[in-house]
């Protein structure tokens, strides 16, 4: 019997964890503009008011705080990435989270409940190299490349981001050098992208106060962060491994 071939997808396809909303959403948004697959991962299902094509098809419904949940999104992705005959050119790992008491205040290094420190981690540093380890022959295939997003937070105390999630950005952008030097003889490169004050729809009050000391005056915006992501991804960033892009207005100087 004649096996059918698989029909390949010529365009570039990149997975993009945290795709919901914020930074995620735009950046779906610029490379699907670009020509880009999406294969999309989120704690929440497909919305209907997302506008990019194939958006059902090429969504994950994922718990990154679940290891077992995530391994299983790891074997959906390859199934995905087969049956389409698509090579993994890229990965970006966005999602985070940064858990605050009661009263929406941030917890501090005192207050942190031990539950909250691990949860945050499994998230925030744990799911990065868990996907990029299960994604690797996929990403060496296509000599691709792998974004993690870290924070201004993982450099500095923040007024609004809690000790855990701070630390694990620390952590994650000290996991991207060594990703870099490890990941980098199979021809995978590894950076980093630091955002600051990024003008999203889940600002923490009080955000516009740090504006008189950001050297730019402003808060920045998604699509910013969404177009050095897709620099990081593309041709003319081929030589940059190792690195943590600051995208912040300067509020680090």
């Amino acid at each position: 019997m004649t096996q059918t071939p698989t029909p390949s997808d010529d365009r570039k396809t990149i997975v993009l964890t945290g795709a919901s909303r914020g930074i995620g959403h735009a950046t779906v948004k610029k490379f699907s503009q670009e020509g880009y697959r999406v294969i999309t991962c989120s704690r929440h299902p497909f919305s209907v008011k997302c506008p990019w094509p194939s958006g059902p098809e090429d969504h994950i419904e994922v718990d990154l705080g679940n290891p077992e949940s995530l391994e299983h999104a790891v074997g959906q992705i390859k199934e995905r990435l087969v049956a389409n005959g698509s090579q993994l050119h890229a990965l970006v790992n966005n999602a985070g989270i940064s858990p605050k008491d009661e009263s929406g205040n941030r917890l501090d290094s005192i207050t942190t409940p031990m539950d909250a420190w691990r949860s945050v981690f499994q998230v925030n540093f744990f799911a990065p190299i868990m996907l990029a380890r299960g994604l690797f022959e996929e990403l060496q295939a296509a000599r691709g490349s792998v974004v993690n997003v870290t924070s201004i937070a993982g450099s500095r105390v923040h007024p609004f981001a809690g000790t855990a999630y701070a630390t694990s950005k620390a952590a994650l952008a000290a996991l991207t050098r060594e990703m870099a030097a490890d990941f980098g003889p199979h021809g995978i490169r590894v950076n980093a992208i630091a955002p600051g004050e990024i003008d999203t729809s889940i600002l923490s009050p009080g955000t516009e106060k740090l504006i008189e000391n950001i050297p730019l005056r402003r808060l920045g915006t998604t699509s910013e962060v969404a177009e050095t992501i897709y620099f990081l991804c593309s041709d003319p960033s081929t030589y940059v491994n190792g690195a943590e892009i600051h995208i912040n207005g300067g509020q680090h100087v």
